[in-house]
C-alpha cells in the first residue's frame, strides 16, 4: 500500500511543519483569491444563448471589480480554505530554523 505524507508532515512524514510566517499566509490568500478570480470569470464568461440588453466594456469592468472583491473577501476569509491547504503544503517544504533567531 502506497502511503502518501499528510499535510502537516515534512516529505518523509517525520516531523511537523514549522509554523508559517505571516509573509507565507498573505501569499497564500493572494494565490487562492487568483484561483477564487478565475473561477468566477470563467463561470461569467459562460454563455447560455440570451441576448444581454446591459452589456459593454463598462458593465464587463463592473463585473471584472466585482470578482475581484468576492474572490479577496473569500480567501480573506476561507471560505473555500484553499488557502490553509496552500499554506500548510509550502510550510511543509521550508527549512526548519533553528530557535535562536539567526541562522
Amino acid at each position: 500500500m502506497i502511503s502518501t505524507p499528510s499535510i502537516g508532515s515534512n516529505a518523509l512524514g517525520t516531523a511537523p511543519a514549522p509554523a508559517p510566517s505571516g509573509d507565507l499566509k498573505a501569499a497564500a490568500q493572494k494565490f487562492e483569491a487568483i484561483f477564487i478570480r478565475q473561477m468566477l470569470s470563467a463561470a461569467r464568461a459562460a454563455d447560455f444563448g440570451g441576448s444581454d440588453i446591459f452589456g459593454g466594456p463598462g458593465l464587463e469592468q463592473f463585473n471584472a471589480m466585482q470578482d475581484e472583491n468576492m474572490a479577496r473577501i473569500a480567501s480573506e476569509t476561507g471560505a473555500f480554505g484553499f488557502a490553509k491547504v496552500i499554506e500548510a503544503q509550502l510550510a511543509a517544504q521550508m527549512p526548519v530554523r533553528p530557535a535562536g533567531g539567526e541562522g
